[in-house]
C-alpha cells in the first residue's frame, strides 16, 4: 500500500510544481508609458489581469466559466470550487486532478448476515485536461481520464453491500463495487462560438462519456469526500465510461441540448484493454443552470444489452438532477446533490433516488449520502431463492467526516472516516441482517482548492512590474 501512495504523489504533486501561481501577462519594459497615460495604462492592466486570472473559460464554450465544466460535457453549478493543478502556456492551458483513497473498509462490521467483507485497497483516478483557442471563435479540448484501480483494488472491485452491476469470471458482480478501467477517458471536443451566447459543441471519446445523467460521482462536489460509488451507480451515471461515443451540443446562454450515440455494453472484466465500439445506443440531455448556485438535468437514455450477464436485456434509463453550491468562504462551501434514476427493463421500472451533502469548513468536511433503490432478484443474483424475481428496496445511509492533515505543494492530505446503516428488506434479513454497518477508515491526496487569482500581492507585483 505504501508504493501505491508514493507514486501517487509522485504523479500528483510533482507534475504542477510551476502550478503554483496563474501566469500574468507581462508588460513591454522596453518602453516608458507617457505621464498623462500612465494611471490609464495601470488601470487596463489591473483589469486585464483580474480577468486573465478569474476567468477561466469552459472546455465547451469561450463564454462560460471552467468551473461549470462537470464530468464528459455535463454541468455543476458556476459557484463549483475546483480542485486541480493549472499551467498555462502560450496557446495551451493544461489541467491535472485526481483522488487517491488508502483505506481500510469493513462491510456489515458486527457480522449480521454472510455477504460482508473486508479489504485494505487503494480506489484512485487520475485526470489530464488540455485546452486552446483555435482562431477568435473557435476552442479544442482534450480529456483523459486514467485509474489503477485494477492494481490497487483488483478485478473484482472492492466490497459494497447491496452493489451491483457488470460482471467478473462469468458472474454477476454483486455485493461488491466493480474498478474503473486503466483508460477511463480519451477524448477530444471542439466547440465553434456561432453567436453571441451561443455554441455547437462535438465531442467524441474512446472511452468517453455521453449525454446522459448528472455529472459521475467522483466529479460531484457532493461526493468527492465519500470513496464509494452509490448504490444507484447503474441507474444514473455508469455509463461515464463508454468504449466509443460522439456527442453533439448546442448552447443557448444557460440552456444546452445535447444528443449522444455511444455504445451501451458496459466495460467487460479485462481492466486494460479497449472494448470493441458499437455506436448501438442513444440519449438525450437537457442541461439548465439557471443561477450561478444551481446546475439542473434531465436526460434519457436506450441502452442496448448493457449487462454481460445479460446480453437480451435492454434498459430504458431516465435521470433528473439538481446540483447547488454555495461558499461559505474562501476554503468554506456546502454542496447538495439530489439525483433521480431510473432504469425500465424486462417489464419492469425499477427507481433509485439520491441525496448527497457535503460541507467543508476550511479543513474539517461533514459529509452524508441516503439512498433508495429497488432491486430485484436477479440483479442480486438470488434467482434460485426467489424463482419470481421479486424487487427488493434498500435504504442506505452514509455519514462521514474529514479533515485536512497538511497542505504540501498545493496537495491535500486529509484522514477520514465513515459509516454507513443499511437497511435490509426483510426478506433478505436472513443474509444480510437486519441492519448492517459498513465502516471505513481512510487517507485522501488530492490537490487543494485552486486559487483564483486576483489577489493584492498579484496586483501589486504586476503594478511593480508596470513602474520598472
Amino acid at each position: 500500500m505504501k508504493r501505491y501512495i508514493t507514486l501517487f504523489i509522485t504523479l500528483i504533486a510533482g507534475i504542477p510544481a510551476i502550478a503554483q501561481q496563474m501566469d500574468h501577462m507581462q508588460p513591454d519594459t522596453t518602453k516608458k508609458a507617457p505621464p498623462h497615460d500612465h494611471a490609464k495604462m495601470m488601470a487596463e492592466m489591473k483589469r486585464d489581469t483580474m480577468q486573465h486570472s478569474m476567468r477561466m473559460n469552459s472546455q465547451f464554450s469561450l463564454d462560460l466559466p471552467m468551473n461549470r465544466d462537470g464530468s464528459g460535457t455535463s454541468w455543476v453549478p458556476d459557484e463549483t470550487p475546483m480542485y486541480m493543478y493549472m499551467v498555462h502556456g502560450k496557446k495551451w492551458m493544461h489541467m491535472f486532478h485526481g483522488s487517491f483513497f488508502a483505506r481500510y473498509n469493513k462491510q456489515d462490521l458486527f457480522n449480521q448476515g454472510t455477504r460482508g467483507n473486508s479489504q485494505f485497497d487503494a480506489p484512485n483516478w487520475l485526470m489530464y485536461m488540455a485546452q486552446r483557442k483555435v482562431g477568435s471563435n473557435g476552442l479544442f479540448a482534450i480529456n483523459t481520464m486514467f485509474s489503477l484501480d485494477p492494481f490497487t483494488v483488483g478485478a473484482g472491485g472492492y466490497p459494497l453491500l447491496y452493489q451491483t452491476g457488470e460482471s467478473y469470471k462469468g458472474r454477476k458482480l454483486v455485493d461488491y463495487q466493480h474498478p474503473h478501467d486503466l483508460f477511463a477517458e480519451l477524448s477530444v471536443a471542439y466547440t465553434q462560438r456561432v453567436a453571441e451566447n451561443t455554441d455547437i459543441s462535438l465531442s467524441v471519446g474512446m472511452p468517453g462519456e455521453p449525454a446522459l445523467g448528472p455529472p459521475v460521482f467522483m466529479h460531484r462536489l457532493s461526493a468527492m469526500n465519500n470513496p464509494d460509488a452509490p448504490l444507484s451507480h447503474h441507474y444514473a451515471d455508469a455509463t461515464h465510461i463508454t468504449f466509443g461515443t460522439a456527442t453533439l451540443g448546442f448552447r443557448y446562454k444557460n440552456v444546452k441540448l445535447e444528443g449522444s450515440v455511444f455504445t451501451g455494453r458496459e466495460p467487460d472484466e479485462y481492466r486494460y484493454d479497449f472494448d470493441k465500439p458499437k455506436f448501438d445506443s442513444y440519449s438525450v440531455r437537457l442541461s439548465v443552470n439557471p443561477s450561478k448556485e444551481w446546475a439542473l438535468q434531465v436526460s434519457n437514455g436506450w441502452l442496448k444489452s448493457p449487462e454481460e450477464a445479460e446480453p437480451t436485456d435492454n434498459v430504458n434509463r431516465f435521470t433528473a438532477s439538481a446540483i447547488h453550491t454555495k461558499m461559505l468562504g474562501e476554503n468554506s462551501y456546502v454542496a447538495t446533490t439530489l439525483v433521480y434514476g431510473q432504469n425500465r427493463h424486462h417489464g419492469k421500472t425499477q427507481p433509485a433516488v439520491l441525496l448527497e451533502h457535503s460541507l467543508q469548513l476550511n479543513k474539517t468536511a461533514i459529509y452524508g449520502r441516503y439512498e433508495y433503490v429497488q432491486k430485484d432478484a436477479g440483479e442480486l443474483d438470488l434467482e434460485t431463492l426467489f424463482p419470481a424475481d421479486p424487487n427488493f428496496s434498500i435504504n442506505a445511509l452514509t455519514l462521514g467526516t474529514n479533515r485536512i492533515l497538511t497542505t504540501i505543494k498545493q496537495t491535500n492530505l486529509t484522514a477520514g472516516i465513515q459509516a454507513t446503516y443499511n437497511a435490509s428488506p426483510k426478506a433478505l434479513r436472513p443474509l444480510y441482517g437486519t441492519a448492517p454497518i459498513g465502516f471505513q477508515v481512510y487517507l485522501r491526496i488530492t490537490p487543494s482548492i485552486m486559487k483564483m487569482g486576483g489577489s493584492k500581492k498579484h496586483m501589486d507585483h504586476d503594478m511593480n512590474m508596470m513602474n520598472m
